[in-house]
């Protein structure tokens, strides 16, 4: 059984803030075009990916450590 310190928390927030980064572009967006961040999802989806992998950094930090 695989102890929660050994999961790459990181790379499952990268992946979950992608999807969330594109979910986010095409369901609220910015219809002007004029908002730099949410107009493209070229931009939203590694933008999403990057606050997921630092979420992710957060949850293995404060997860239970075993010796």
């Amino acid at each position: 059984m695989k102890k929660l310190s050994n999961i790459p928390w990181g790379w499952i927030g990268a992946f979950a803030g992608a999807v969330g980064g594109f979910w986010y572009w095409k369901e609220v967006g910015c219809l002007t075009g004029t908002c730099p961040i949410k107009s493209q999802w070229q931009t939203m989806v590694p933008y999403g990916a990057l606050m997921g992998y630092f979420g992710g950094g957060l949850l293995q930090d404060v997860s239970p450590k075993r010796s």
